[in-house]
Order: C-alpha cells, then sequence, then structure tokens
C-alpha cells in the first residue's frame, strides 16, 4: 500500500488543496506534497493529525477495503415521487452522495416540472431519454428534445418543465451531489 497515493485519494475527495489539508493537520504544504508523492513518510503522530483532519483513523486507513458495487439493479434504485410537481426522481446508485457524480432518472408528467434546485458549485449534465422538457436556467428558458442533451455550470437555480401532453424521462448527473 502507498501511503501517500491513498492520503491523496482522501484528500481529493473530501475537495480539499494540499494547502487545506496542511492548515487543518498544522504541517506545511510542501510535507504534504512530499508525502503524497512518497518522498518521505510521516511519523504515526504526524499520520494521525493528518487523517484526523481527513475524517478518518489509523484503523480505518489501514483496513483492506471492501470492493465498491460497481453494477446496480432496480433493487437499488430509490424513488422519491412529487405528485404536487407531478414529477418523480430515480437515484440510480444508492449513498451517490459519497461520491463525485449523482446520476438520477427523472420522470415528469404532462404539466409537470422537477424541484428547483439553488446555484450550487458545480455542473449538471442531462439526456432527454423521451418527450421533450423545457431547461429553466436563471432568466432561460431552453427546449430540450429527446436525443438532446445539456450541460451547464450550476451557478444559477434551475429545474426543468414538461408544458406538453407526454410524459418525459431524462436521465440526469448532477455533479457534485445535489438531489
Amino acid at each position: 500500500m502507498k501511503i501517500g497515493e491513498k492520503i491523496k485519494r482522501l484528500r481529493m475527495q473530501h475537495n480539499l488543496t494540499q494547502e487545506e489539508l496542511a492548515d487543518r493537520s498544522e504541517l506545511t504544504k510542501g510535507f504534504i506534497s512530499q508525502v503524497e508523492r512518497e518522498l518521505t513518510s510521516p511519523s504515526i503522530a504526524t499520520l494521525v493529525d493528518i487523517l484526523e483532519s481527513l475524517g478518518t483513523n489509523l484503523q480505518d486507513f489501514f483496513n483492506h477495503e471492501v470492493p465498491e458495487k460497481v453494477v446496480f439493479t432496480k433493487d437499488d434504485v430509490a424513488v422519491k415521487s412529487d405528485p404536487e410537481l407531478k414529477s418523480e426522481i430515480s437515484w440510480l446508485v444508492p449513498n451517490a452522495q459519497k461520491n463525485a457524480m449523482e446520476p438520477i432518472l427523472v420522470h415528469i408528467e404532462p404539466h409537470g416540472q422537477t424541484p428547483y434546485d439553488d446555484p450550487h458549485d458545480g455542473e449538471e449534465f442531462g439526456y432527454v431519454l423521451k418527450g421533450q422538457v423545457y431547461l429553466h436556467l436563471g432568466s432561460k428558458k431552453l427546449r430540450v428534445r429527446a436525443g438532446e442533451a445539456f450541460y451547464f455550470p450550476a451557478q444559477e437555480g434551475h429545474y426543468l418543465s414538461n408544458t406538453s401532453t407526454r410524459p418525459a424521462s431524462v436521465l440526469w448527473v448532477s455533479t457534485p451531489p445535489s438531489f
């Protein structure tokens, strides 16, 4: 096991820079960089400080990881229906909040819409599987038809609506997870 690589992976999972990790663990950015590049090894006490700053401990850090699930079936899907908005969100990957992306499947009935999503850091991608929707992005309203995709930075409020008389389905991926 390469300790430096694992520390770097944990740091990146927590969206921390080397400088932020160094500040949290009362070390220098240069030292963190050397550890991550396997140029030096931290003492046990220093490693404990780094790991605590990353929300873990020695035991969990050195435990062999259980292989993460890669293939998900319909039994893994969690669904939330909103009868008032006439839409349904299906989380395709359980516990996706711990991942960098969150894929969902959105079904919108005629004259329905998804919940409004406040501006946030990250990006949004969607692919319309059936029907057509309108992407409301800030003050813009953009039509997206079956077979078309959308992609945007999520710095403006956004949601989808279906003004047609047919249901619509959209594969939507948010990063970081926000649904």
